[in-house]
């Protein structure tokens, strides 16, 4: 490990959506401090601000008081340029997944660039996130665990995650990158001209279809990791076929 740098990871968010137990918020933040992450986002949680969050912070008060607030996730991922999304189970839409050790991996490559942020996502207790929300992510992360039996509570597996990001950007190098990613606000933009342009030239059957071909669509380009000139590209493009509005 390299001595004399302080490893505090501020371009990675971690957001919680819907949480509905306060104690995994403090559990949360105090996993987070342990490995030196320290920007918290709550989506809509449940019971919060709460004594029973900062009692199982454990002294880890500063990330709970600077933790913000928001009325949806689209909100707290303003500004990032890699969105990650937790889950436990697999899906029927084939985002791309990777393991915690894969993603760690990732957030350094992606961090090496001043202003480009990473936000990883984990959702309800119960439920986890659902493919709505799993949308407005590139990676889809999984943690192995136990096939027969594999629980996991929600702050378990952020400290899981945490411990495995603070391990992996602390032991690996990488240049920094000359080309920038597409922002989350910039591909979202994107995202809305290109549905903009598909009703134009009625290609969609129903709203059904628009759903399921805009998810695929969604998960393609997640694959390519857009930079921003290619972005640019093709909003150019669709410009030409319908000006965005």
């Amino acid at each position: 490990m390299k001595k004399g740098i302080n490893y505090t990871f501020d371009k990675v968010r971690v957001v919680m959506v819907n949480t509905t137990e306060p104690g995994n918020i403090g559990a949360a933040a105090r996993a987070m401090k342990n490995m030196n992450l320290s920007k918290l986002y709550l989506v809509n949680p449940k019971g919060y601000p709460s004594a029973t969050a900062t009692a199982r912070a454990s002294g880890a008060d500063d990330v709970l008081s600077d933790a913000i607030v928001c009325e949806s996730l689209e909100e707290a991922l303003k500004g990032t340029h890699l969105v990650i999304g937790a889950s436990a189970r697999q899906r029927n839409i084939k985002w791309r997944q990777m393991d915690v050790i894969g993603t760690c991996n990732k957030i350094q490559k992606t961090i090496t660039i001043d202003s480009q942020e990473v936000a990883v996502i984990f959702g309800t207790e119960k439920s986890g996130l659902t493919n709505k929300e799993l949308d407005l992510c590139q990676i889809l992360m999984t943690i192995p665990g136990n096939p027969d039996y594999f629980s996991l509570n929600v702050a378990s597996a952020i400290q899981i995650f945490a411990y495995q990001n603070y391990i992996y950007n602390t032991t690996t190098e990488f240049k920094e990158s000359v080309s920038k990613l597409a922002s989350f606000d910039e591909l979202e933009s994107f995202y809305t001209h290109l549905t903009q342009v598909l009703e134009h030239i009625e290609y969609f059957r129903d709203k059904y279809s628009q759903v399921l071909l805009m998810r695929r669509l969604r998960c393609f380009f997640t694959k390519v990791e857009p930079k921003i000139e290619e972005v640019s590209i093709f909003r150019g493009i669709l410009k030409k076929i319908k000006p965005f509005n």
